[in-house]
């Protein structure tokens, strides 16, 4: 019976065109060995497992092949290359750095670098984790590397670039390795499956290749463990099972807690993670790359950064589709923050729990950082003509009648106030009853009612001295405005998510002149009102036009119900409950 041989071992790379994901590398080094152009000194670098040391062995096979074909392969066949092959070539010396470090193996390095090939050109010698040589071996080692003699060639392998010596890297053509990506190893894979009569699903050996984190000998290794476990029936369940991976089933549960807003369901999701041994950071950096994974697939031009098989990637795509990309930025970002925190944390039980609460309260009908009074029913002293009507609409609101309650329209798309300060807020005595008004009806219980904003009074021309200030008014292109809004949403100064909003949206011109930005949330146009003054005032800078404005309007019609306003949510409550819109008649409320 054969010895096993683990797969690592028996797939490794014997030619150029063998080596998985360095097409470009290995083509330059093919193009080198052809026109005889080869250097003294080569440096490889890159990750573990990428093939590095494998593509040092093929250079030194080849470039002693005395009959190469014509793809520029060495031949396999030759009295060099079945030397090589056997593992008694003298024309290859490989030294290990991580354990002969020292200067006095330097020099007896450099003692058979002065010995000639016997069969041959070239004798090449391979160092490889190069960094790992002391300082004084590579003081000892410069000059016999800068000016080898004419059979000697060296290739010095390492993971650590940056640990090595300026003089050294001067010294060397440096190649830089790749990570090899998903889909390369997963076809690896299945070629190594398909010679070794294993059976594999797709998705098992994605998962693999995602484990092996752009290491093909780290991929091979976790292949031979699983297929050791399933008797060489590679599947999905049993891949996560033996590699301890959280499954996306729980992120998908997950997420569909968080549309839920079920605090309960995701608190026993992560509870139930915990039961199966999983550490907190790591199931929280999971869920922030799931989420990430959605938002890349909801847009076709980023889906191919997902790395997934096409039918995952396309389960994502639909599922990131449905979801509103202001909510996936906010959930990627506290993800974020409990990573960040999760160290500093004593009790990091809670802070991933509490992380889960924030996640399932960011579709809330109230959002957040509103101020104290938000979301709740306040009593109204006597409805004043301003407050019975639409600033944006001016549609005046209809007295409900004692016998019938009127019907509610869908609310029409309502502009964000310019750049007005809100109204100080004025006290008022407490009352019993409170009320909403929304459109054609109103609600109200609580604390004190805003007053009524005052309109603004008309403000003067500018005068100095008596003189009239002018003002510029230079015409601009809507090219021109979408080049300087798109500067000012890149500027650093601006947080993360007024850029992504910005990003999506920006004003457009109306017929009469004036532009309108309309977006789809009530808080994306809160995030752009907050730093509005400061886009104007960039905005009219930079196009030379100091009546620049805009309006913010939110068009909602296509939102689905987890993202609609407090308004819109109370009038279809009304519309298919008619014995609350009696309710709200009664006692006259209004949701403030």
């Amino acid at each position: 019976m054969d010895q096993y041989i683990v797969s690592a071992r028996k797939y490794r790379p014997s030619t150029f065109e063998s080596v998985v994901g360095q097409q470009s590398l290995t083509a330059t080094l093919k193009n080198a060995i052809a026109s005889q152009r080869l250097a003294h000194a080569y440096l490889f670098c890159g990750g573990r497992g990428v093939g590095k040391t494998s593509c040092a062995r093929i250079f030194a096979k080849t470039i002693n092949c005395s009959s190469r074909t014509p793809q520029g392969e060495a031949c396999g066949h030759c009295d060099s290359c079945r030397q090589f092959d056997q593992g008694r070539s003298l024309n290859i010396i490989e030294l290990d750095a991580a354990s002969h470090n020292g200067v006095e193996d330097i020099k007896d390095l450099i003692a058979q670098v002065m010995v000639p090939p016997v069969t041959g050109r070239y004798r090449v010698f391979i160092i490889d984790e190069v960094h790992m040589l002391s300082q004084a071996a590579f003081n000892a080692f410069l000059k016999t590397l800068e000016e080898p003699p004419a059979h000697a060639i060296f290739i010095l392998a390492t993971t650590e670039k940056h640990k090595i010596l300026p003089t050294i890297l001067s010294r060397c053509q440096i190649f830089d390795f790749n990570r090899i990506s998903v889909a390369d190893m997963c076809a690896h894979l299945g070629n190594v499956a398909s010679r070794e009569g294993i059976t594999t699903e797709p998705a098992a050996l994605a998962m693999i290749a995602r484990k092996a984190d752009g290491a093909m000998r780290d991929a091979l290794s976790i292949f031979d463990q699983v297929a050791a476990c399933t008797r060489g029936n590679i599947t999905y369940e049993a891949t996560i099972a033996n590699l301890n991976v959280l499954d996306s089933t729980y992120y998908n549960r997950l997420l569909d807690a968080f549309l839920a807003q079920d605090v309960p369901a995701a608190l026993l999701i992560y509870k139930e993670v915990r039961d199966k041994g999983f550490d907190s950071q790591f199931f929280i950096n999971g869920l922030g790359l799931y989420l990430r994974d959605l938002m890349a697939a909801a847009n076709p031009a980023t889906i191919s950064l997902v790395e997934l098989p096409d039918d995952m990637r396309a389960q994502m795509a639909e599922r990131g589709a449905k979801l509103h990309p202001t909510f996936i930025y906010k959930a990627m970002e506290l993800c974020n923050n409990a990573d960040f925190n999760f160290r500093a944390a004593s009790n990091k039980q809670f802070l991933i729990e509490l992380t889960l609460i924030r996640l399932c309260q960011l579709l809330s009908p109230s959002p957040e950082d509103k101020g104290d009074d938000e979301g709740r029913i306040l009593p109204l002293k006597a409805a004043s003509p301003a407050a019975t009507t639409n600033s944006t609409t001016s549609v005046p609101t209809a007295a409900p009648s004692n016998d019938t309650y009127p019907a509610i329209a869908r609310p029409t798309p309502t502009a964000m106030p310019a750049t007005k300060p809100p109204a100080p807020k004025q006290p008022t005595a407490k009352q019993p009853a409170a009320t909403y008004s929304s459109g054609a009806f109103s609600i109200s219980a609580g604390l004190a009612a805003r007053p009524a904003p005052k309109p603004e009074p008309q403000k003067p021309a500018d005068t100095v001295a008596g003189d009239t200030v002018q003002h510029a008014r230079r015409d601009f292109t809507d090219a021109e405005l979408a080049t300087a809004w798109r500067r000012f949403a890149a500027s650093p100064r601006i947080e993360a998510l007024p850029a992504s909003v910005m990003g999506e949206f920006m004003p457009v011109r109306n017929p009469g002149g004036d532009f309108r930005m309309v977006v789809g949330a009530p808080l994306q146009a809160d995030t752009i009102a907050a730093i509005k003054p400061r886009i104007v005032q960039a905005l009219r800078k930079e196009l030379q036009n100091d009546d620049f404005d805009f309006e913010i309007t939110v068009d909602d019609s296509d939102l689905p119900p987890t993202y609609w306003s407090e308004q819109r949510v109370l009038e279809h409550m009304v519309e298919h409950n008619p014995g609350l819109a009696k309710l709200i008649q009664k006692y006259r409320m209004r949701l403030c």
